[in-house]
């Protein structure tokens, strides 16, 4: 099998790019906390469970053809070739390694070359992009908390992945390889190839994407009993704030490892992701304490999502000030958004479509404006001597940012709203009355988080009562 780029991986890129993945992956369990302390007690197995499923799934669908959906050559012009890379076939080796001569000189073993994305094994490439596809997945579940079933939602899980996340993720993270001459030996997406949308790390494929699919299920699933009269409080705040601490701390690997190299673009990528996700947190808590009255736990960790969200598209195009300005719009914007769902009559739980699919417009479409000249993506790259509207640039990036977020946002609610049906006909969306009232931890896993059983008995009666 002939590959794009072979050769002998760059080894200070390649362990960047190991320790990225894993903090990405670090992410889904940090989102799994995020999410179940926001769920009543009775429902934080089962919140905790869509997201672990869904590291389970969609490693699996990736290994198989899901990589190779995303990243094989462009087929009919909106999807990688399912076939290229199916089993991760002729990319799992060992070591480059140069070639051997004897004392005459005559090469006794020939030099061993790896294939490569950029710098780094494509095999260390397949495992950081894996990382996105599962937090894509798990990101969905937090609009349905406590009322889907768990074998519809892996069912559902498993087809969007396929149907949606792959595709997009061709569309938006697959770029155009050329070899030294200039010929192009791979063809990738159109958005990132044509349209030249701007998205670094996944405004577009991961928050757009999960947060209209999200919407979507929401409809056709329904909403909670009770809701909107009942209070659904969080049963857990210091999970909420363990699980935020956990996302921030691994989205530099999101963020930061998207430079797919150990380099300036890295280090500014970290830099503006910090800064605009302490201007999100600080404007999300500014609008409650003008609404409410009160800074609360729970607006924090919010904001720190929300800044995370929003600066995630736009991390290599900002200097700081634009960082700054996307943090603190994006901080504002989705503490108000979270509450169209009240307004507007659709139930979606754990603010997803508030905060990821509003948090990832905001960031996509503000690189049309603050898209800086001195940023590493206008430095060099596809996206050369491109300006924002702010710096002189017009409105030519905007149409494209917006032109993007319209596409994959579309493109994402139609398929999930044609599945979640699917789903809902064949083996059933939603956990029955009986069940949603006992909660799903018992109903779908036959286990609870907490032994309520046991408090305020001693440890020695607690021992007699098991």
């Amino acid at each position: 099998m002939a590959f794009p780029l072979t050769g002998a991986p760059n080894t200070g890129d390649t362990a960047w790019m190991l320790a990225s993945s894993a903090l990405v992956l670090l992410m889904t369990p940090g989102l799994a906390f995020f999410y179940g302390g926001m769920v009543r007690s009775k429902n934080v197995l089962n919140m905790i469970m869509m997201s672990i499923g869904a590291m389970g799934l969609i490693g699996v669908l990736w290994s198989l053809y899901g990589y190779s959906m995303a990243f094989g050559d462009n087929k009919f012009g909106v999807i990688g070739d399912p076939a290229q890379f199916f089993g991760l076939k002729g990319l799992i080796g060992g070591n480059s390694a140069d070639a051997v001569k004897d004392a005459a000189g005559n090469i006794t073993t020939p030099e061993v070359h790896i294939p490569l994305a950029g710098t780094i094994p494509m095999t260390v490439f397949v495992a950081f992009q894996l990382m996105f596809a599962i937090i894509t997945v798990a990101l969905i579940s937090g609009a349905v908390a406590d009322r889907l079933k768990f074998g519809a939602w892996m069912l559902f899980a498993g087809i969007w992945a396929t149907v949606v996340y792959f595709p997009v993720a061709h569309w938006v993270f697959d770029f155009d390889v050329k070899d030294p001459d200039g010929n192009l030996v791979h063809a990738g997406g159109w958005i990132a190839n044509h349209l030249k949308a701007i998205d670094f790390a996944g405004g577009t494929a991961v928050h757009i994407n999960a947060g209209a699919a999200g919407l979507a299920l929401v409809l056709v699933l329904g909403k909670r009993r009770g809701w909107p009269k009942t209070a659904f409080r969080p049963h857990n705040l210091p999970f909420v704030m363990l699980g935020a601490g956990l996302l921030w701390f691994g989205w530099y690997g999101f963020n930061a490892g998207s430079a797919v190299s150990s380099n300036g673009a890295a280090g500014s990528t970290f830099i503006t992701t910090t800064i605009a996700t302490c201007a999100a947190m600080l404007g999300w808590l500014l609008v409650e304490r003008l609404r409410d009255g009160h800074a609360t736990s729970l607006g924090a960790a919010s904001g720190i999502v929300a800044g995370l969200v929003a600066i995630t598209p736009s991390c290599s195009s900002v200097n700081v000030l634009g960082a700054l300005a996307i943090g603190a719009v994006a901080g504002i914007a989705c503490a108000l958004a979270v509450g169209l769902k009240f307004k507007l009559g659709f139930d979606d739980s754990l603010d997803v479509v508030g905060v990821h699919l509003v948090g990832g417009i905001v960031g996509t479409l503000m690189v049309g404006l603050f898209l800086a000249p001195e940023s590493p993506a206008a430095t060099s790259g596809l996206y050369a001597n491109t300006k924002g509207l702010f710096y002189g640039g017009g409105i030519d990036q905007l149409w494209r940012q917006a032109v993007g977020a319209l596409v994959v946002l579309a493109f994402s609610f139609v398929a999930a709203l044609i599945i979640a049906y699917i789903v809902k006909f064949t083996i059933g969306l939603r956990a029955s009355d009986e069940a949603e009232s006992l909660g799903l931890d018992e109903s779908e896993h036959a286990e609870t988080a907490y032994d309520f059983a046991a408090v305020g008995s001693t440890a020695r009666t607690a021992v007699k009562e098991a």
